[in-house]
């Protein structure tokens, strides 16, 4: 049996609502069908007070084996580096997760706060807040870049905001069931089985992507909402458009711009007016673009796209 505690440091509690979403497997799956011992989570965990600080205690001294940590939330290390704007138990959270990380066996970073510092590290960032093993796309974060849990890991990084429900349970079922070394990290130590393809991937718009054919409003069934709209899809890595949400949808499916949020640099353009849901462009070129291509063959392909597109793309076939 695989003892797992879960902890919550500056956070909205987005992905311990997701989690408790997971369908395959679900977070009762994770107790019932693989043998995880959930010794304490923010939304199921019964200890408080000095029963909480005694199983705390007992994890960081090595009485208790800790065989997976996951962290939720940023590292709040303000004012001035103390942590005391975010205590926990008695203590700053940041020397909790600091004595944690170094008895546990793998350390899961959850969510794009505790990943790489999501919204919370936001200049001008006030309280201080880093990912555990990355602030933003600089590698080091609160652990630092050399940190290795004693399975001889970096942190495991989940990014997304939230992350979808079963990337969560599906790592922590590989972790726990010994497969943790059949786990691939890309250069951001996310699990390139789900960080290796593009939002776009199985996105239903993908054939007014090819024609350039734009969706003007939010909600709309047709057209791309990447030339107009603002949509990363093209550029951002996640499954979103291959595990559906819910088992049955995606933002860019219901019509609303992917805001690429699974990668170091969300939040874009740090929420400046008239960024978020507008493509910025030079000249009509968008200044960010899709992966893998250039200006010049992108200028040349939107010529040749528009010239070929056929009527029905800037009609609604999609038939309820």
């Amino acid at each position: 049996m695989a003892n797992l505690l879960w902890l919550q440091g500056g956070a909205c509690s987005g992905n311990t609502m997701s989690f408790l979403n997971a369908e395959e497997p679900s977070a009762c799956d994770l107790v019932t069908d693989f043998g995880i011992n959930v010794l304490w989570h923010p939304s199921l965990g019964l200890e408080l007070g000095d029963n909480l600080k005694k199983l705390l205690n007992a994890l960081t001294s090595g009485q208790m084996p800790l065989d997976i940590f996951v962290f939720e939330g940023t590292i709040v290390n303000a004012p001035n580096g103390t942590g005391e704007w975010n205590r926990f138990a008695g203590r700053a959270m940041r020397d909790w997760v600091s004595d944690l990380c170094k008895v546990a066996n793998f350390v899961v970073a959850v969510g794009d706060c505790a990943t790489w510092g999501g919204i919370p590290a936001t200049a001008p960032n006030p309280s201080e807040s880093q990912g555990l093993q990355f602030l933003k796309r600089s590698q080091g974060g609160f652990l630092g870049k050399d940190y290795k849990s004693k399975a001889g890991l970096p942190v495991i990084n989940i990014p997304g905001c939230p992350a979808h429900p079963d990337w969560i349970t599906q790592i922590v079922v590989a972790v726990a069931t010994g497969r943790a070394g059949d786990l691939s990290l890309d250069e951001f130590q996310r699990p390139k089985t789900f960080f290796t393809s593009f939002t776009q991937t199985g996105c239903t718009r993908n054939m007014h992507f090819a024609y350039k054919v734009s969706a003007t409003e939010f909600g709309q069934r047709k057209g791309c909402l990447f030339y107009n709209l603002g949509c990363r899809g093209p550029m951002t890595h996640s499954p979103c458009n291959r595990v559906l949400w819910n088992r049955q949808s995606s933002k860019t499916r219901a019509g609303m711009p992917c805001m690429g949020c699974t990668e170091p640099e969300f939040p874009f353009f740090d929420f400046a007016p008239g960024t978020v849901f507008k493509t910025q462009t030079v000249m009509g070129v968008p200044k960010d673009m899709p992966s893998g291509v250039d200006k010049t063959g992108y200028i040349k392909l939107t010529a040749a796209a528009k010239a070929a597109s056929p009527r029905w793309a800037e009609e609604d076939i999609f038939v309820v």
